[in-house]
């Protein structure tokens, strides 16, 4: 339902200034002032379930607060159910919930988590905004086209940068990846899924277990932190010792690091229990276990790839999906899932809706969205397609395409 924001609590309406951080403080005249320079967005949620996708982009919560700046909310009928999400939930805090996906492909900005496929990009109008994870190898140079031909603007999650230039969903999404993973290691370590029975941690008398870290970035962090806790032994590689240096000081005991040495890594490999893939998400990892390093881990270990979605870590790497997440290569266990924090979806929803709520708030303020890409740097970032000019030189650089740098085309406009 529609909150009349005249009728809003003090605590309310103090929460929605914070999180947009331009109207902090301001008197409450002041603030519907700046509201009705505004421009009022459809925003449209379909549903990611068939994608095997359980997060959702925005919590009700989330929705609550942008229908009280004027702002119109489409979401498809449970599409946030596998977040613990209700369609009752999402009608409360103002959205339509809508059996019919049709309306929500024409909305003025569509959200979602998982990339849009062909099917989809059809039912688009035309002249609208997408905003979803890119996932480059989900890509072909026929969805790109369709997407140039109809004006679109596309922006990737995984390019989206702060101020400060850090990129907050993929930090988020990888510190719940990191934590998630060792939640992993320990259930498919363990005999109900055909593991050796063996704990990821110690045990008074016994010889802890030990864990492999390739990467030294927040991924790797959490999970080493998690790791520890348990009393496991953690060793980590990364091709910078810039970064193991950092990630050394961020860790509350000493651990093992080293650079990417085969002689070292080969070592590492026959003595671990668990591998974790982990190099930095936004460029192809930089070191490939091969499959002859595979080949000579235990059997009954455990591999987690978070790099499969961008070529992955592993030689013996393949994508699979959480309905059918594992797969046994060389005796070696394989979790190649692209969205590990769909696992606790609920969780991973709230952190990137406090992601997006500003933004979406920002854009409307601002008179839309090319007036925003125009005045912040920072979001400009994550811009793959501007009204169907390509410029993501990644994007470009597969599919051997001409792009153009966002900087340089808004300066022309």
């Amino acid at each position: 339902m529609n909150r009349n924001i005249f009728t809003m609590t003090e605590k309310e309406r103090m929460t929605e200034q914070s999180a947009s951080g331009s109207t902090f403080l301001l008197p409450k005249e002041e603030m519907l002032e700046i509201r009705r320079k505004g421009k009022k967005i459809r925003i449209g949620i379909p549903s990611d379930q068939d994608k095997v996708e359980y997060r959702v982009p925005l919590s009700p919560q989330a929705v609550e607060l942008l229908v009280s700046y004027g702002h119109e909310i489409l979401i498809e009928k449970e599409a946030g159910k596998a977040a613990s999400y209700t369609d009752e939930e999402y009608r409360e805090a103002g959205a339509l919930v809508m059996a019919d996906r049709k309306e929500i492909f024409e909305c003025d900005i569509v959200l979602r988590v998982s990339p849009f496929s062909e099917t989809e990009i059809d039912m688009l109008k035309g002249h609208q905004a997408l905003i979803s994870n890119l996932q480059i190898n989900a890509y072909c140079p026929t969805s790109i086209a369709k997407l140039q031909q109809k004006k679109i603007t596309q922006v990737a999650y995984e390019y989206m940068e702060d101020e400060d230039g850090s990129k907050p969903v993929v930090q988020l999404m990888s510190q719940i990846s990191g934590s998630t993973s060792i939640f992993l290691f320990n259930e498919y370590m363990s005999k109900s899924r055909g593991g050796k029975g063996v704990l990821l941690g110690s045990v008074t008398g016994i010889s802890p277990s030990e864990l492999v870290i390739l990467g030294a970035g927040t991924a790797a962090e959490f999970a080493a932190r998690a790791a520890l806790g348990l009393g496991a032994t953690v060793k980590i590689f990364d091709d910078n010792i810039s970064s193991l240096r950092k990630l050394e000081e961020k860790l509350p005991q000493p651990i093992f690091t080293s650079v990417f040495y085969p002689k070292v890594m080969r070592k590492a490999l026959k003595s671990a229990d668990a591998v974790l893939g982990a190099m930095p998400i936004g460029m192809p990892p930089s070191f490939r276990i091969t499959e002859e390093m595979v080949k000579k881990m235990k059997p009954g270990s455990v591999i987690i790839d978070l790099n499969v979605c961008q070529g992955g870590c592993f030689e013996t790497s393949k994508c699979t999906d959480l309905n059918n997440p594992s797969f046994v290569e060389h005796g070696v266990t394989h979790y190649c899932v692209p969205n590990v924090p769909a696992i606790v979806a609920r969780t991973a929803s709230i952190a990137l809706s406090n992601v997006l709520i500003p933004i979406l708030i920002s854009i409307g303020e601002i008179g839309g969205i090319e007036n925003y890409i125009k005045n912040s740097k920072s979001f400009r970032k994550g811009v793959c397609i501007y009204n169907g000019i390509l410029t993501n030189a990644t994007l470009a650089e597969k599919f051997n395409l001409a792009y153009k740098d966002i900087d340089l085309l808004l300066a022309v406009y």
